[in-house]
C-alpha cells in the first residue's frame, strides 16, 4: 500500500496524531505519502498546522467549567453528525 491509496477521510482523521507525533512509522509515511500527492489534503493540513500555531495552547486550568461544557457538547455533536 501507498500514500495514494489512503482515503482523504483518514488523512483527516489522522491529523491531530500526525501532528502530536503518535502515528506508528508505517501510518506516518503512508500519511506523508499522501500528503505529497495530494494537494487538498495538503492544504488542509497545513491550515491546521497554522491554527494551532496561532491559537498556541489552551491549559486546562484556563478553562471555565461553561467553556468545558460547550466543548463537550461541540463533539459529542460532531459524532451524531457524522454518523457514529
Amino acid at each position: 500500500m501507498n500514500g495514494v491509496d489512503v482515503p482523504c477521510a483518514e488523512i483527516v482523521e489522522l491529523v491531530t496524531d500526525y501532528f502530536e507525533g503518535a502515528l506508528p512509522a508505517e501510518k506516518t509515511r503512508l500519511f506523508e505519502e499522501h500528503l505529497a500527492a495530494c494537494g487538498k489534503c495538503g492544504r488542509y493540513v497545513e491550515q491546521i498546522r497554522a491554527t494551532s500555531e496561532a491559537l498556541g495552547t489552551v491549559s486546562d486550568e484556563t478553562l471555565s467549567d461553561d467553556a468545558w461544557t460547550e466543548l463537550r457538547n461541540a463533539f459529542r455533536g460532531l459524532g451524531r453528525r457524522s454518523g457514529s
